[in-house]
C-alpha cells in the first residue's frame, strides 16, 4: 500500500507505519494510535484540534533538524484520529487498535499490543490530568494496560499464546470503549459528525 492509498482507504497498521518510518520518525504506529484512543477515551473533544501538538511532545514527530510536523506525518495522523472517532461512534462497535497482521509474528504483534496500552495510558493520562475523574472500573482498566503493556516479553509462537494475545487484545479493545462511555465527550452535532468525521480535519 502506498502513501497516497492513505487518502482513500482505511489507516492500517502498514501503511501507518510506512509514513512514519519514511520520515524517520521514532514512533511506533500502534502506540501513536494508543495515545489518541486514550485522548479521545479520557474525553478529549472532537473539535479540538490540539491533539497535534500534544502528540508531538509525547512522541516527537518533529524529526531532529526540521521545522515542524512533515506533511506526510500530520495527514495520516488527522486520518487516524477522523477515523478513530468515526469507529469509537459506531453502534456496531467497529472500533479496532491498529496493530500488526496477523500474518506477522506473535512477538511483533505482541509488542505493538504492549505499545498500544502504553500510548492509551499516556494519552488518557494526559487528558485528565487537571480534572481526574475515574471511577474504580476506569482505574482498574489503566493498572491492567500497565501490566499487559510488558505482554511481548512473555509471547512465544505457539497456540496457547496465540488465543491469549486475541483474549487479550479483545479486552484491551473493550475495555477502551467502557473509557469512552464513561469519560467520552460527543461531538457537539453528534448525528451529523457521525456521517462527517471522515471527512477531511484542517
Amino acid at each position: 500500500m502506498t502513501n497516497n492509498s492513505l487518502d482513500n482507504n482505511k489507516v492500517d497498521f502498514a501503511s501507518a507505519q510506512a509514513v512514519i518510518t519514511t520520515e524517520n520518525i521514532k514512533a511506533h504506529a500502534s502506540e501513536v494510535h494508543g495515545v489518541l484512543a486514550g485522548l479521545v477515551c479520557a474525553g478529549f473533544a472532537f473539535e479540538e484540534q490540539s491533539y497535534l501538538g500534544m502528540l508531538d511532545d509525547l512522541l516527537d514527530f518533529s524529526p531532529q533538524g526540521s521545522d515542524g510536523f512533515p506533511k506526510a506525518a500530520k495527514t495520516l495522523v488527522k486520518q487516524m484520529y477522523s477515523e478513530l472517532w468515526t469507529d469509537i461512534l459506531d453502534d456496531t462497535y467497529t472500533f479496532q487498535l491498529i496493530l500488526p497482521d496477523d500474518d506477522d509474528s506473535l512477538v511483533e504483534r505482541g509488542h505493538a499490543l504492549g505499545v498500544w496500552v502504553q500510548g492509551f495510558n499516556l494519552g488518557f493520562g494526559l487528558q485528565q490530568k487537571d480534572s481526574p475523574l475515574t471511577s474504580s472500573e476506569v482505574k482498574e482498566v489503566l493498572i491492567d494496560f500497565a501490566e499487559i503493556a510488558n505482554i511481548s516479553e512473555e509471547m512465544e509462537e505457539n497456540e496457547d499464546s496465540e488465543q491469549a494475545f486475541f483474549e487479550i487484545s479483545e479486552y484491551v479493545r473493550i475495555s477502551a470503549l467502557l473509557c469512552f462511555s464513561e469519560l467520552g465527550t460527543l461531538p457537539t452535532n453528534s448525528a451529523n459528525n457521525r456521517a462527517n468525521t471522515n471527512d477531511t480535519i484542517h
